[in-house]
C-alpha cells in the first residue's frame, strides 16, 4: 500500500512533488480555469505547515519534446501565487544545473515551479536517466497528480523509484472514492455509461457489471446494443464489429440478474447539427434520422433508478450535450445524480462538463480530476503511478 503524505518527514526537505497543471490558457496565457491548481492547494499548503519546501513538476499541453513559449508554465505558477499568497519561484528548465540550483536555493514557505515536463522528450518515454535528474531536484518525493497516473513517464513512475515516496491529498482522496464504489458499494449500485462508442467503455461494463445492481447505457454508444436486439436505430452511430461483444453484455446482465436500461425512446435530428430540427421517436428509428439524446420516457426511468440507489459512478454524457436541443437526457441524469443522496462518483471529461453546466458539482460526493485515470481505475487496471509508489 503507498504511503501517505503523513508517513513522509518533509521538515527541511525538498518536496519534489508531481502535480496537475494542466490548465487552459487563453489567448493572453491567462488561467481559464484554475480548477486543477485549487486541487493541489492541500498536498501544498500541508508540505509547507510541516516545514517542507515544495518542488512542482508539471506538464502542459503536447509541445512534442519542444520549447513552446506559449506552452511555459509560468501562468500557472501566477495564478499559484496568488492562490498560496506565498512566494513562487520559477526555473527556466526542470532538470539541469540551474533547476537543481533553484530548488536547493528554496527558503521556508516557498514554493518551486519547474518548467514543463514535456518539454523533454524523455519524460512521456519514460526514461531512467531523465527521472534520475528530475530526483536531483527533491530528498522526497509526492504524487499528487491523478490526472497524469495512468501515465508511465519519468516524472510518475520512474522518480518514486529513487526516492522515498508517498501518495499526496489529492491522490488519496480519488482512490479513497474509487476504492469505495469498487469494493465496498452501498446497495443498489447504479453505475450510467454514456458516450459516442462502445469500444471506449466495453472494458468499464466488463469489469463493473458483476459490481452494479442497475447499468444505464446513454449517448451513442446504445445504438450498438439497441442494433444487436434489432432494432432500427437510423443513421445513429453503430460499431457493426462490436455487435457480437454487445449481444455478450446484454447476455450476461439476464444471466446475472442484473437491471439493463437502455433508452426506449429518442430525441432524434436529421443531422449532427445545433441548429438541426429536434423530434422524438419511441422504439424504431426513421432510416433519414439519428439518436443524438435520450427522450423523456428513457429520462423518467434513468432517474427513477437513480432515486434509489445507495451508490451512483457516472462516466459519459446521455446525448449531444454541447448542443442545448440534445442536451435534456445529460441533464435531467445530472440533476438525478445531484439529489440522489447516494454516494456519487464522475468520472470522465464530459461527465464532469456536463456537471459543471448543469451546476450540481458541488452537491456530488466526489468529481474526478482524471479522465484517463479514473476511466483505467473503472476498467480495473493498477494505475502505473500509483503502482510506482509501492
Amino acid at each position: 500500500m503507498a504511503k501517505k503524505l503523513s508517513d513522509l518527514d518533509l521538515s527541511n526537505k525538498r518536496v519534489l512533488v508531481r502535480v496537475d497543471f494542466n490548465v487552459p490558457l487563453d489567448a493572453a496565457l491567462k488561467v481559464t480555469s484554475d480548477a486543477r491548481i485549487r486541487e493541489s492547494l492541500p498536498t501544498i499548503r500541508a508540505i509547507l505547515k510541516a516545514g517542507g519546501k515544495p518542488v512542482l513538476m508539471a506538464h502542459l499541453g503536447r509541445p512534442k519534446g519542444k520549447v513552446v513559449e506559449s506552452m511555459r508554465l509560468l501562468p500557472a505558477a501566477n495564478r499559484l501565487q496568488q492562490l498560496l499568497g506565498t512566494p513562487v519561484r520559477t526555473c527556466g528548465d526542470c532538470v539541469g544545473p540551474a533547476a537543481e540550483s533553484a530548488s536547493r536555493a528554496l527558503q521556508q514557505g516557498e514554493c518551486l515551479v519547474l518548467e514543463n515536463l514535456r518539454f523533454h522528450d524523455a519524460e512521456e518515454a519514460g526514461d531512467a536517466a531523465f527521472a534520475a535528474q528530475l530526483a536531483k531536484n527533491g530528498d522526497v518525493y509526492v504524487n499528487d497528480a491523478f490526472g497524469a497516473a495512468h501515465r508511465a513517464h519519468a516524472s510518475v513512475s520512474g522518480v518514486p523509484a529513487l526516492l522515498p515516496s508517498a501518495m499526496g491529498l489529492l491522490m488519496q482522496k480519488e482512490l479513497d472514492a474509487f476504492h469505495r464504489v469498487l469494493h465496498a458499494p452501498a446497495r443498489p449500485f447504479v453505475a450510467i455509461l454514456g458516450g459516442a462508442k462502445v469500444s471506449d467503455k466495453l472494458p468499464v461494463i466488463q469489469n463493473l457489471l458483476p459490481k452494479v445492481d442497475t447499468l444505464i447505457v446513454g449517448g451513442a454508444m446504445a445504438y450498438t446494443f439497441l442494433a444487436q436486439q434489432g432494432i432500427r436505430v437510423g443513421k445513429s452511430l453503430v460499431e457493426k464489429d462490436l455487435l457480437g461483444e454487445a449481444g455478450k453484455v446484454l447476455a450476461a446482465c439476464k444471466a446475472q440478474g442484473k437491471l439493463l436500461l437502455l433508452p426506449v425512446d429518442h430525441v432524434c435530428a436529421a443531422a449532427f447539427k445545433a441548429d438541426s430540427p429536434a423530434s422524438v421517436h419511441t422504439g424504431d428509428i426513421p432510416d433519414d434520422l439519428m439518436g443524438l439524446d435520450i427522450g423523456p420516457e428513457s429520462v423518467k426511468r434513468c432517474v427513477a433508478a437513480i432515486a434509489v440507489a445507495k451508490t451512483v459512478v457516472w462516466n459519459g454524457p446521455m446525448g449531444v450535450f454541447e448542443m442545448d436541443a440534445f442536451a435534456k437526457g445529460t441533464e435531467a441524469v445530472a440533476q438525478a445524480v445531484a439529489s440522489s443522496g447516494a454516494f456519487t462518483v464522475v468520472g470522465g471529461g464530459d461527465s464532469v462538463a456536463a456537471a459543471e453546466k448543469t451546476g450540481v458539482v458541488t452537491k456530488l460526493s466526489h468529481v474526478s480530476t482524471g479522465g484517463g485515470a479514473s476511466l483505467e481505475l473503472l476498467e480495473g487496471q493498477v494505475l502505473p503511478g500509483v503502482a510506482a509508489l509501492g
